[in-house]
């Protein structure tokens, strides 16, 4: 029986790429730097790669947010500064919120029944605020942001950092959904719990990282959260 729910953040409850696309958009306006939507997903691959590296404790959080411009610009072949780049977008991504479809009522549907805590990679000044933003703080007990607890996830000490606050917890009695197989997934497998991800997508699994279950929609969770 499943009682505690670690929900994922970015492209799970709120929708990062949609919030990404804007808040860089606005900071390579500020910069003058031109951009096109082909500027706009490459950055959104380099990104994703350094958050990767993250994972793998091959980068710092800072290093991740500043080299991701570095790299950028030096493809755009421009002379704007990243660290400035960096300062200003962090500042654009803590404003507003984007929810994925079908997160709130989701959250509606599982309050209550179900002990729920955030469990995030992001920064906590900007998950702070986007939280802030879209009113859903109140829905969890605890919420963890990886750069308060000095670890990331998929690292075990993530999860057990999390564990051990909450009173009486039992692995066999937690799940974790998250959208990203080498963070989320691999992460609660790693901590001996139970994996759910949310594959909107329909992308295709890596054969070492292997999920417990898996959804394409977030109205399937309550459902299959009841059943195991």
């Amino acid at each position: 029986m499943i009682t505690h729910i670690f929900l994922d953040v970015d492209n799970t409850i709120l929708n990062f790429n949609k919030a990404e696309a804007i808040a860089l958009e606005k900071t390579l306006s500020a910069l003058s730097v031109p951009h096109s939507p082909e500027v706009i997903r490459r950055y959104s691959q380099l990104n994703l790669a350094q958050w990767k590296l993250l994972e793998q404790g091959k980068l710092t959080r800072e290093q991740v947010k500043v080299r991701r411009y570095r790299l950028l610009f030096d493809e755009l072949k421009t002379d704007a500064s990243p660290e400035e780049a960096a300062r200003i977008y962090e500042g654009l991504l803590g404003q507003g919120h984007y929810f994925m479809d079908g997160a709130v009522e989701m959250l509606q549907a599982l309050y209550g029944s179900f002990h729920l805590y955030l469990a995030t990679n992001g920064t906590a000044s900007v998950q702070k605020s986007r939280l802030k933003s879209a009113e859903i703080e109140p829905f969890f007990e605890q919420i963890f942001i990886s750069e308060e607890l000095g670890c990331n996830k998929p690292e075990t000490s993530f999860f057990e950092r999390c564990f051990a606050t909450i009173p009486d917890f039992k692995k066999e009695e937690a799940v974790m959904v998250g959208d990203s197989l080498t963070s989320d997934i691999l992460g609660g497998i790693r901590a001996g719990i139970r994996t759910i991800w949310f594959n909107k997508d329909l992308k295709e699994s890596s054969g070492e990282i292997r999920p417990d279950h898996t959804i394409k929609a977030l109205s399937e969770l309550p459902d299959l959260l009841r059943s195991m």
